[in-house]
């Protein structure tokens, strides 16, 4: 696989700049009140699939050849990946086909139909929906699309940090969800080469470790895979986020979900935000380890909004930690 560079990152930017208008950063007093940092939210969570990865898959469509495009693509995805490829497939007028986890997030599942492509439920996790969608690429004939391992993915996605940096160009830390790592991959393309002193910090559910201890221990693992947090599902690392991430990435921290579901409570409370549990997670490593941010000024990326209707009534509720 190739590596994505920064040209491929200002190449996504001119092929989305027509399609996506740039998302906000913004500062909430109550917010960093409550957190006592610095704090700027990203606010990917209003793209119109509801989630960053949107960037992603228009880019990938938008430079897949003809013939790739007539044969249509295969996706796996607890969701978020799901739409943004429905998405995109729909607006070149290609096929889509996505594998998900079976008893998949109902509104996420809702909203990759909406968007014309067919679901298919396949395996109890992410891995097992992949090895699904292989086996049908191949019946098919089509093109499929990982979760991780796409060059052109890592480089639409690198465009919400092109907007960080030019948003806040002194922000000192940003921290990124990682499930399989495009994000935070991304991120590190970017900041190395427009932001170079400012550190990346990347955080996963520690229920579904893969990508951090793949991170730590230099090499693809797999891990149980637990969380409640579907956008940080993983149960394997992905070679080419990884191995982007061990030349850039400055940390990379855990927190559990009771923490994750503290951090939708804050969000929602004092920035007014609905984020899903992936989206909170950035967050979540605030609340979590504040020493680590103290007296920086920190983005977090609010990465998506598509909470399941139980997921919503759970944030309505604020959890003990974050009701003070």
């Amino acid at each position: 696989m190739r590596t994505p560079s920064i040209s491929d990152v200002l190449h996504a930017r001119r092929v989305l700049d027509s399609l996506l208008p740039p998302t906000p950063l913004r500062s909430y007093s109550a917010l960093n009140s409550t957190v006592g940092i610095d704090v700027l939210v990203k606010h990917e969570n209003i793209q119109p699939t509801g989630a960053f990865k949107v960037r992603g898959g228009l880019n990938l469509l938008a430079g897949m050849p003809a013939d790739e495009q007539r044969r249509g693509i295969i996706g796996y995805s607890t969701g978020n990946h799901a739409q943004s490829l429905a998405y995109a497939a729909a607006r070149v007028g290609a096929a889509c086909t996505i594998v998900m986890p079976e008893n998949p997030n109902p509104c996420k599942a809702a909203a990759v139909r909406a968007l014309g492509a067919e679901v298919i439920e396949a395996g109890a996790a992410l891995g097992e929906a992949c090895e699904y969608a292989g086996k049908l690429a191949a019946e098919r004939g089509a093109r499929l699309v990982s979760a991780a391992n796409e060059p052109a993915l890592i480089a639409g996605v690198g465009t919400s940090y092109l907007e960080v940096f030019e948003q806040a160009p002194d922000v000192d830390v940003v921290v990124v969800p990682v499930g399989g790592g495009s994000g935070a991959a991304a991120a590190c393309l970017v900041a190395s080469a427009v932001a170079p002193d400012c550190e990346v910090v990347a955080v996963q559910a520690a229920a579904s470790p893969a990508a951090h201890d793949s991170w730590r221990s230099g090499e693809i693992v797999t891990r149980p895979n637990q969380t409640a947090a579907e956008g940080l599902a993983t149960g394997s690392g992905f070679e080419l986020t990884q191995g982007i991430m061990r030349q850039h990435l400055s940390d990379f921290l855990l927190v559990d979900d009771d923490v994750i579901a503290a951090a939708q409570w804050v969000l929602l409370r004092d920035a007014h935000t609905v984020a899903e549990r992936a989206g909170a997670a950035s967050m979540a490593a605030l609340l979590a380890y504040p020493q680590r941010f103290a007296g920086r000024r920190v983005a977090v990326m609010c990465t998506g909004s598509n909470a399941s209707e139980d997921e919503l009534r759970g944030i309505a509720q604020p959890p003990v930690a974050a009701a003070a």
